[in-house]
């Protein structure tokens, strides 16, 4: 016989021999072997599991992030709109009392530069009252039959009086 062939004893014996190696394999070993396989599933099972949940509170937590972004922007551009609407009211009540204040100072100034008018006029009375009691009194001094003369002195006294 030659080497490739095998005899029916070479057959019997590795056929009895690989049937009781199934059979120690099948008693012994096949439970653990199944039993590390299926814990392995279930592990592997309950990896995607916790990775599925892991992965929803994700999306749970960026939903919440985005929720609470835009409620910050939402109450970021209410505060910005409080804060235009109290500059604006305070710029127009600045305006109202700097008007109110000008006017007042106006009303001031009118009423001071009419008690100073009143008071040049009544002092440039005064001073043409004066100066026409002068005048009479120079021109009674005077010769009062001659006119000429009196015009010319009531004249020269004018020009002295600067009062053209």
């Amino acid at each position: 016989m030659g080497i490739i062939e095998p005899g029916i004893g070479l057959l019997f014996w590795m056929t009895l021999t690989f049937v009781i190696l199934l059979f120690l394999l099948g008693k012994f070993a096949w439970k653990p072997i199944v039993n590390a396989v299926n814990d392995r599933e279930t592990s592997i099972v309950d990896a995607l599991n916790q990775a599925k949940l892991a992965k929803k509170e994700m999306e749970d937590l960026k939903a919440d992030n985005e929720r609470i972004l835009r409620e910050a922007k939402i109450e970021r551009d209410g505060i910005l709109k409080e804060a235009r609407e109290i500059k604006e009211r305070i710029v127009a009540e600045a305006k109202d009392i700097a008007k109110a204040e000008g006017e007042k100072m106006i009303e001031a100034a009118k009423q001071t530069i009419t008690s100073e008018k009143n008071a040049a006029m009544a002092d440039i009375k005064s001073q043409i009252g004066t100066l026409s009691v002068n005048i009479a009194e120079s021109i009674l001094k005077q010769k009062l039959d001659n006119s000429e003369a009196q015009n010319e002195l009531v004249q020269n006294y004018l020009n002295k009086s600067n009062l053209n």
